[in-house]
């Protein structure tokens, strides 16, 4: 039987038309000339203070299997518009570029270049729609996931998202953002298998409804998982849940297992968690953990722990995995240089009202305090030398890799520790302070000359 469901198709493809139709034309007309493009994020959204870069592996990824294979040379031959000579070319098309990123788990800012891509100018310009889309959803879970963790101070945090993030894929690239955020694990077993992450899970209210009674259900639960039970306890009445959780940790106690976890999913979680941390105590059971789960984010993470909740560990689910309150980044990738007719770079740059862009190629140079705190930024030319970590990194250089990317918990360590060194104001939930984010002189003075040029040219 024929399945209705297409099978993977080859990436490559996943583009917007206009890329393709002024690859055409630059076929045609530019077949020779190099670009330089910067990838970087305009606007911070409402209440954030930074971004965390994430997406860096899938964009690598990406860029070494970079080719159109047949059957989507058929495709856009079906389209019409394409000449024979332009579809033989795409055939044989590879990523022959460089490209400088941040890795990920970097902390930056807006108008910081998070990738810079050095290629051939139709190469550049094929793989921007993919590397938007990359970096945009990594990215914008990463940050949110980032909040979620500082306002977990130090408590185990773990992805529940998997329903309700867009589409399957994003659920594997949310339960990753999250990760190398500082969450401890995922529900997703795919996202398990995938990346290693430590996975999750408890029970849901259909087990327990699926009983005659609660505590029956606990008990077979606890019986097949006699030392991994994690009892939900709100299925009917939150604190007779607590009771029965207790008399099952009991009797498991006399056959030498213990009960980990119960988890409090709905309600006052603030009283909830402080009646049945009384209750677990009093019945020598203070081993026993509290879970705390229900349309959590770092708003009402921060409440709880502000009221003193004895709750240790969080399950963080739709919020997190939408980015529920900023679910999109404003990122740009623009021109920065093109080749002459003689083959010599020269910079270029955008003036639209509101959108103007820095011309040349560029780089973030970070300055820190007596403690290792972050100071400033600079962001300036790449062959300047200002004081400060240079911050990207050569990751491609004529198509092959030059970087070694980390294991991803490597990855996870780096931003924790990007984390310790955030000036305290920045690791506020709502923005209380703006990061000083300065522009070299070398490149203000070269974003003024450049901007004559081309206003010259336009009177003209």
């Amino acid at each position: 039987m024929k399945s209705h469901f297409p099978r993977r198709p080859n990436l490559s493809l996943l583009t917007d038309l206009y890329e393709l139709t002024m690859a055409a034309s630059y076929f045609e007309h530019k077949p020779q000339a190099l670009a330089s493009f910067d990838l970087f994020i305009r606007d911070l959204p409402e209440e954030r203070s930074f971004f965390l870069a994430a997406g860096l592996v899938d964009v690598v990824e990406f860029l070494k299997n970079f080719h159109l294979d047949q059957e989507a040379i058929d495709y856009l031959k079906g389209l019409g518009i394409f000449s024979a000579r332009f579809l033989s070319y795409l055939k044989e098309l590879r990523f022959r570029g460089s490209l400088w990123a941040l890795p990920e788990g970097t902390i930056f800012f807006p108008n910081e270049p998070v990738l810079r891509v050095v290629a051939p100018i139709i190469e550049a310009q094929l793989i921007e729609s993919f590397l938007l889309n990359t970096i945009n959803l990594q990215t914008t879970i990463a940050t949110k996931a980032a909040r979620v963790v500082l306002a977990a101070k130090g408590k185990n945090i773990f992805d529940f998202s998997l329903r309700r993030t867009h589409g399957a894929d994003a659920a594997v690239k949310v339960a990753r953002s999250a990760f190398i955020a500082g969450f401890s694990g995922t529900s997703n077993c795919l996202a398990g298998k995938l990346y290693g992450i430590p996975v999750v899970g408890t029970m849901a209210h259909s087990f327990v409804m699926s009983f005659d009674d609660e505590l029956m259900s606990f008990k077979a639960f606890a019986e097949t998982f006699p030392e991994n039970s994690i009892l939900l306890v709100d299925t009917y009445d939150t604190l007779k849940g607590v009771k029965n959780a207790i008399t099952v940790a009991q009797e498991l106690e006399k056959k030498g297992h213990h009960l980990k976890v119960i988890r409090l999913d709905s309600g006052n979680l603030v009283h909830l968690a402080k009646k049945a941390r009384e209750m677990l105590d009093k019945a020598g059971l203070s081993s026993v953990k509290i879970f705390a789960s229900g349309n959590l984010d770092e708003y009402k993470m921060s409440e709880l722990l502000k009221h003193k909740a004895p709750i240790d560990s969080f399950g963080v689910g739709t919020k997190m995995g939408v980015s529920e309150d900023a679910p999109y980044c404003d990122v740009i990738y623009k021109l920065n240089e093109i080749t002459d007719g003689n083959g010599d770079f020269l910079p270029t740059m955008k003036l639209s009202q509101g959108k103007v862009t820095y011309p040349g190629r560029k780089q973030i140079f970070r300055k820190e305090d007596e403690n290792g705190k972050y100071k400033r930024d600079i962001i300036g030319l790449e062959n300047e030398r200002l004081p400060g970590k240079r911050l990207l990194v050569k990751v491609m250089e004529k198509g092959e890799l030059t970087y070694k990317s980390p294991s991803l918990t490597q990855t996870r360590a780096f931003a924790l520790k990007n984390f310790s060194r955030l000036p305290p104001a920045l690791t506020h939930l709502q923005k209380a302070f703006q990061y000083p984010v300065e522009i070299s002189r070398k490149l203000r003075l070269l974003t003024r000359r450049v901007r004559s040029n081309i206003l010259v040219k336009i009177e003209k």
